[in-house]
C-alpha cells in the first residue's frame, strides 16, 4: 500500500495553483510568528471573505441563519470561523482544528541584566525545544508590552531587512572539550539561553553619584523608551517571544519545499482557514478552530481544554434558535473533526527511528494518524475504523493524495494533539496534517505538495463530511 509521490500527477494548472497557495502561506508564515499575529491575520482573512464578528451579532440580537458567516476570537490567541449550513445545527458540524503556538523562548517578567559589558534578556523556553538549537543564530523579539494605562505596544524587532537582530552566544570550539563530552540535552543549559541585546554604554560622568550601575543595560532601556515609550517595569506585563529572525523561503533547487519557522502547526492552520473561507455554501455547518497552548498541554484560558469552543457554539446555536442544552450536546456529539497537526516526516538520516510502512514521506500528501500518543498509545485519540473509512472515501472521491502514518517506531517516543480533548464530546476525530522535517527546530521543512494536498483535503472534508 505504498503511496505515490503527489508531484507525479500534477497538471500545469495544478502546479500554478500549488505555487499560488504556497506564496500566500510563505507570507503568512513570515509575517505571523506569534499566536496573536496569526489570529489577527486570520480575522483579516475572514472579514475580507464576509465573516462578521460574533460579538456584533450578539449585541444586535441578530438571528443567524443558513449562509451566515461569523467569527469569534478569544484573548487574541484563539479564533473560530463558522459558516452556517442548511442542516439543523443539532445534526453536528464539520470541524477543522489546528494550533498556532510554536516552540520558542519567552522573556521572563524581569528579564534585563548586564554582564561582561553586554546587555541581556533572560528567557524561559516554551514547548519542546533542544537548547543547543537556539545558540549562534539570528533572533527577533516579537510580542506585546501592556502598560498600566491600558495601552498595548506592539514589538517586532529583527524581522525586517534593516532591523538589528539578536543572538545567544555559544562557547567557542577551542574551549568546548567538556561541553562536547556532555549529552546533547545537557550541552547548553536552558538557564543560560540569554539573548544579547546590547554592547554600548550610555555616556556619563564617572564622578556622577547618579551614574547608572549598568550603563549598557541602561542604553538598551533608553532606546526602548525613545522608540516605544516603555519602561523597564512594563516588562512585568509583557508577552515577548524570541523567535528566529528572517522570512520563510523556498528550499531546494527545484523549489519544492519551504524552510521556515513555525510550520508546527501553522502549516495546518493556514490551509484550514483558507479552505473554510473558500467554501461559500455548506449543508453541515463548517467550523475552523485555531487555538493556543497545544505545545504545553492545551492548558489555560486559550488552550483547547478551555470552554471557548463550547461557549461559542452555545452562543451561535442560541442566535440560530436552537438554544436547548440537549441540542448543544447532540450537536457536539454528532460532529466530525480533522484535528490538523503536523506529523514526523521520514528522515533517511535517522531511518532507525521510523517504521517505513507506517511513516509519513515528504511529498506523498496529507497525513492521517489514526492514533498518536506514546507507550501503548497513551494519551491518544484512537479514531474508530468506521470514521477512518468515511475519511478515506471523502479523500478518494476528491482525488486527494493522502497517506497513513504514525509518529515514529513503537516506543521510540511519540506525541499528542488536541484530538483527544475534542473526542471527549463523543464526536469522531482523527489527526491529519503535513509531514515536517526537523520538527521543533528553529527552521522546519515542509513539502509544497503536502501543503497543497492538505488544503484540498480540508476543503473536501468541509464540503462532504
Amino acid at each position: 500500500m505504498e503511496r505515490p509521490c503527489a508531484w507525479k500527477k500534477y497538471t500545469p494548472q495544478q502546479i500554478e495553483e500549488l505555487e499560488e497557495l504556497c506564496r500566500g502561506y510563505k507570507k503568512f508564515l513570515s509575517e505571523n510568528k506569534t499566536e496573536r499575529l496569526c489570529v489577527k491575520a486570520g480575522i483579516k482573512m475572514a472579514e475580507e471573505a464576509g465573516y462578521v464578528d460574533l460579538e456584533t451579532a450578539i449585541a444586535e440580537g441578530r438571528e443567524l441563519k443558513a449562509g451566515d458567516k461569523v467569527y469569534a476570537a478569544n484573548h487574541g490567541k484563539d479564533l473560530m470561523l463558522v459558516n452556517l449550513g442548511t442542516a439543523p445545527l443539532e445534526q453536528g458540524f464539520n470541524i477543522l482544528g489546528a494550533h498556532v503556538d510554536s516552540p520558542r523562548l519567552d522573556l521572563k517578567q524581569n528579564p534585563a541584566f548586564e554582564a561582561g559589558d553586554m546587555a541581556y534578556l533572560d528567557t524561559h523556553y516554551y514547548g519542546g525545544v533542544k537548547s543547543y538549537h537556539w545558540v549562534a543564530s539570528p533572533l527577533a523579539l516579537v510580542g506585546v508590552i501592556c502598560k498600566k494605562d491600558g495601552t498595548t505596544v506592539d514589538i517586532n524587532i529583527g524581522d525586517k531587512a534593516d532591523d538589528p537582530v539578536f543572538t545567544i552566544s555559544d562557547l567557542l570550539i577551542h574551549l568546548s572539550s567538556e561541553q562536547m563530552s556532555k549529552p546533547a540535552k545537557d550541552a547548553v543549559d536552558a538557564e543560560i539561553l540569554d539573548v544579547i541585546v546590547g554592547g554600548r554604554p550610555v555616556k556619563f560622568d564617572e564622578d556622577d553619584k547618579d551614574a547608572p550601575k549598568e550603563p549598557v543595560k541602561q542604553m538598551f532601556l533608553d532606546i526602548l523608551k525613545e522608540q516605544y515609550d516603555v519602561e523597564e517595569e512594563d516588562f512585568l506585563s509583557a508577552e515577548i517571544e524570541v523567535v528566529p529572525a528572517g522570512p520563510a523561503r523556498d528550499m531546494g533547487l527545484d523549489r519544492s519545499m519551504i524552510l521556515g519557522y513555525g510550520h508546527d502547526d501553522r502549516v495546518c492552520a493556514y490551509p484550514s482557514m483558507l479552505a473554510q473561507i473558500n467554501v461559500a455554501d455548506v449543508e453541515r455547518t463548517s467550523i475552523t478552530l485555531i487555538v493556543d497552548k497545544e505545545e504545553i498541554g492545551s492548558v489555560g484560558a486559550t488552550g483547547m481544554t478551555s470552554r471557548f469552543f463550547e461557549n461559542t457554539v452555545a452562543e451561535i446555536m442560541t442566535l440560530a434558535g436552537e438554544s436547548s442544552p440537549l441540542a448543544l450536546r447532540r450537536a457536539l456529539a454528532r460532529s466530525r473533526m480533522l484535528s490538523s497537526d503536523v506529523s514526523a516526516g521520514f528522515d533517511p538520516g535517522y531511518a532507525g527511528k521510523f517504521e517505513t510502512k507506517n511513516a509519513a514521506f515528504m511529498g506523498r500528501g496529507l497525513c492521517f494518524n489514526k492514533y498518536t500518543g506514546s507507550r501503548g498509545k497513551g494519551g491518544s485519540n484512537d479514531a474508530d475504523a468506521e470514521y477512518v473509512a468515511l475519511v478515506r472515501d471523502i479523500m478518494d472521491e476528491a482525488g486527494v493524495d493522502f497517506q497513513t502514518c504514525e509518529l515514529g517506531r513503537v516506543n521510540a517516543g511519540g506525541g499528542g494533539t488536541i484530538a483527544y480533548i475534542m473526542a471527549e464530546y463523543g464526536m469522531n476525530v482523527i489527526d491529519s496534517g503535513v509531514a515536517v522535517l526537523s520538527m521543533h527546530a528553529l527552521w522546519e521543512v515542509a513539502n509544497k505538495a503536502d501543503i497543497y494536498e492538505a488544503y484540498r483535503g480540508y476543503k473536501a472534508f468541509i464540503e462532504r463530511a
